[in-house]
């Protein structure tokens, strides 16, 4: 079976880097791909926003499957126009998207079906929503309603701060949600629906602060760590019953069932877990830990959801943790320069660590950053102190200095583990 991936990040190059293990792939097409995604992908100039270039595309190579990484073009409606034109693909609905293309949609949607989340309001008028949190104080949560690549939520700690993200998100029209802000530990929480059927992934926590210490600005994520030991089995069974479950079978029965992966970003509240928010793709740099974990055929699980036969499915995973280190342009998530080399990549084996790439090119035989986060720096072991240590010595040989880490990617779980030695 010939495959198209549609993305160019570190997420997709690790559902590559895993799709090209199984024996059921004949070819696999990346559109638009990166430096590391060509060594296991044929990457392709294909328009992903002019969404009949992807049906032709599809049609005049027979592909059998098409594996959407991002979210936007699924917020576009790309799958819906796949499917319309018969073109297997493994992604939600224009409908079912608005789990993480509309905060509000998701927030209305636990208030029908009892989700457990946070006091929410919505606003599209930014005097009611100044007035709102003048009210409410700080801190509180402001989140833009739209998509944000991850990065349009401030945890305001003060009043100013949290007029300072109104006007910033609502600016040009732009709507929010504003939330109290709970008090807990974050984890995210992975699984595959085909619209009925719930397949339970695997758990993760990831680094959103540029800097150690969990200081600076929001990013996409600097890092991350699976499985995530502070989901113990019962909070993991309470966020399938009381959150993951209500809101599959709430899409199903409000006529826009959910076929994807639904990444649930969770609090752990001294009530149990609460919703914080719903992405309807494999996180970044969460997918990384996850597909290093993986001990199963992932094009014959895509294929299963896109095909409706997730029933009976499994997925094995590794016992190691895995943990992944980003490497990213200085200045991000701010302006940063394009261009510059990155050297010692290739020196790596990938039993010392595994290096997805996200935002690179060649420049002839050289490797350059073309991207905010750049590499991603993967190591396994038998635990987060351990999977950490064999990260950070791959990170350690490649010499870019155009680009800065994290060094503390884990910390929290690394103090538990000392402790308890």
């Amino acid at each position: 079976m010939d495959v198209l991936l549609i993305g160019g990040g570190g997420r997709e190059h690790a559902l590559a880097w895993a799709i090209a293990k199984s024996p059921m792939l004949g070819k696999l097409f990346c559109a638009p791909g990166n430096a590391g995604i060509a060594a296991v992908a044929e990457c392709v100039t294909v328009d992903v926003s002019d969404h009949a270039s992807v049906e032709n595309f599809c049609k005049m190579m027979s592909i059998g499957l098409v594996v959407v990484g991002p979210e936007a073009p699924l917020v576009a409606g790309l799958a819906d126009d796949l499917r319309a034109a018969g073109i297997p693909v493994f992604g939600p609905s224009r409908e079912a998207a608005q789990l993480e293309g509309s905060k509000a949609f998701t927030k209305s949607l636990c208030d029908r079906h009892n989700i457990p989340t946070a006091r929410y309001r919505h606003f599209n008028d930014i005097s009611d929503a100044r007035a709102w949190v003048e009210q409410e104080g700080a801190p509180i949560v402001i989140k833009a309603d739209g998509l944000a690549a991850g990065k349009g939520v401030t945890v305001a700690t003060t009043v100013g701060e949290a007029l300072t993200a109104l006007d910033d998100c609502m600016a040009g029209g732009g709507e929010v949600v504003i939330e109290e802000c709970l008090v807990g530990e974050e984890a995210s929480f992975f699984v595959l629906s085909d619209g009925t059927s719930i397949l339970p992934l695997a758990t993760a926590q990831d680094h959103k602060r540029a800097f150690d210490g969990d200081e600076g600005p929001n990013t996409g994520g600097m890092g991350a760590y699976s499985p995530a030991p502070v989901m113990t089995p019962d909070l993991v069974n309470k966020a399938i019953q009381r959150i993951v479950e209500p809101t599959v079978k709430g899409m199903a029965a409000e006529g826009m069932p959910f076929a994807g992966v639904l990444y649930a970003g969770l609090i752990l509240s001294d009530e149990g877990p609460k919703l914080i928010e719903y992405n309807i793709r494999f996180g970044d740099p969460e997918c990384q830990v996850l597909m290093a974990r993986l001990d199963s055929d992932l094009l014959e699980i895509l294929l299963a959801v896109a095909k409706g036969e997730l029933d009976g499915v499994t997925a094995n995973w590794r016992d190691d943790t895995a943990l992944t280190v980003v490497m990213a342009a200085n200045g991000y998530p701010g302006s940063y320069e394009k261009g510059s080399k990155i050297e010692g990549v290739e020196a790596i084996d990938e039993d010392e660590a595994i290096v997805f790439h996200a935002g690179t090119a060649r420049n002839g035989e050289d490797l350059v950053a073309t991207g905010g986060r750049v590499l991603c720096v993967t190591g396994l072991g038998k635990d987060v102190t351990e999977a950490a240590a064999k990260a950070y010595a791959g990170v350690g040989k490649i010499h870019w200095p155009g680009g800065f880490n994290r060094t503390d990617i884990g910390w929290r779980e690394i103090e538990r583990e000392k402790s308890k030695r």
